[in-house]
């Protein structure tokens, strides 16, 4: 069976969709697309009709390049009242020779959710901490082992009803289920993370257009998040403000000709604009990149102050990631304000090598990772649906030239 799945970021000026396929531990990216938006504020959808059509457009673009109907996605809720609960259960192994199975997993992570979620929240989901068998042994997955209980120490995750439900409802009333529900915070963990992320504790970082989201990881299990209004837009705004120029142009600007770091800007480079007032000026890249760099330290120091917040503890690494961090010499920026101990995240997967695309390339990770704890494999397109696509003939509505095609092509020829 063909684990295909499909992944919804919903960011403040854009909404990303990306649709891959996990193959063992491997991510093959089949399509993305993204639009622009502007009908969320802070993380609230400020006009649910808007939401509605530029979601429709998005599913269509996609649908369009890989030739079949996208009913189901996982998608990104908003962190801004994430709630951390410790949880807890102790199950029997239900099966006579006591060998803990995927199903004694998923029932007694199920229990340690139980009357811990406020009654004005919605579960996002559950963490496993560690499971322990009846002789006292903790381990990571208990699964294969000989037990006569099991038990487990989990982290419970939820948010308030009145920030998740809207997305969820707009969804639903375009005719797309949600698999899942969670935080863009995990999906840039499971993007980055490795054998050196799992056994310690740090911080991942997501710098995207209207906010920075900096969460906490101990040993792979998100422990804390915060969150600020701060990003790429502000850094736009610097510099429509200072050379009185439209946002578009500002923005262009800043993604083709300005630098996150005045190191190695250049004082005889210069950029010819038109400003609002219709007068052209020549802004060289030594003066706009001071402008980028001020408001990308700002954010930086902020972000520093964040972390010391939210962990007492020693952090041992680092992650940045984000839209914003593929701006040129970003991490000079970063090793400035952090050192060397900084790492500047790198999304370099086919079909997705950008920053900001990292939370949903994560999250299609995350939720496999997941289902195999669970002894599952799931797909938006059933093994009948799989099918009819290898099978593909000069009638298909699906060309031998598109992405699916070749994919779903190449999987089955091999």
């Amino acid at each position: 069976m063909r684990k295909i799945m499909s992944s919804l970021d919903v960011g403040a000026n854009e909404l990303k969709l990306v649709v891959g396929e996990m193959i063992k531990d491997k991510l093959n990216i089949l399509s993305t697309c993204t639009i622009p938006i502007d009908c969320i504020k802070k993380g609230k959808i400020t006009d649910k009709e808007t939401m509605k059509i530029s979601l429709k457009q998005l599913f269509s673009d996609a649908e369009k390049k890989l030739g079949f109907k996208i009913k189901k996605t996982l998608v990104t809720v908003p962190s801004s009242s994430a709630m951390f609960v410790i949880g807890s259960a102790k199950v029997d192994v239900e099966n006579e020779e006591k060998l803990v199975t995927s199903k004694d997993v998923v029932n007694v992570v199920r229990l340690s959710a139980k009357n811990v979620v406020q009654d004005n929240a919605e579960l996002v989901t559950i963490i496993p901490i560690n499971y322990t068998l009846d002789d006292g042994t903790k381990v990571i997955d208990p699964r294969k082992r000989f037990s006569k209980t099991l038990e487990v120490k989990t982290v419970v995750v939820s948010g308030l009803k009145s920030e998740i439900y809207p997305i969820l409802e707009c969804l639903e009333e375009i005719n797309i289920d949600v698999i899942d529900i969670s935080y863009d915070s995990l999906g840039d963990y499971f993007a980055f993370k490795n054998k050196n992320t799992d056994n310690k504790i740090g911080a991942v970082v997501n710098i995207g257009a209207s906010k920075t989201t900096v969460s906490i990881f101990n040993k792979g299990v998100l422990t804390n998040t915060a969150l600020f209004y701060l990003g790429g837009n502000n850094v736009d705004n610097d510099i429509s403000y200072i050379y009185n120029l439209d946002k578009d142009i500002s923005k262009q600007i800043k993604e083709k000709f300005a630098l996150a770091n005045t190191r190695l800007a250049s004082k005889n480079d210069f950029e010819e604009v038109t400003n609002i007032d219709n007068k052209k000026l020549k802004i060289s890249q030594y003066d706009i990149s001071k402008s980028v760099e001020s408001r990308i330290e700002e954010i930086l120091n902020i972000v520093k102050k964040q972390i010391n917040v939210l962990t007492k503890k020693e952090i041992s690494y680092i992650i940045f990631t984000g839209g914003v961090t593929e701006m040129a010499d970003f991490k000079l920026s970063l090793e400035e304000v952090f050192g060397k101990r900084v790492t500047l995240g790198s999304i370099n997967i086919l079909g997705v090598r950008d920053n900001k695309y990292s939370s949903a390339v994560g999250l299609i990770k995350w939720f496999d990772y997941n289902q195999r704890l669970k002894g599952r494999d799931y797909s938006i397109l059933s093994l009948n649906e799989q099918t009819d696509y290898s099978e593909m003939d000069d009638n298909s509505p699906i060309s031998n030239n598109g992405v699916i095609g070749k994919v779903f092509g190449y999987f089955f020829d091999n």
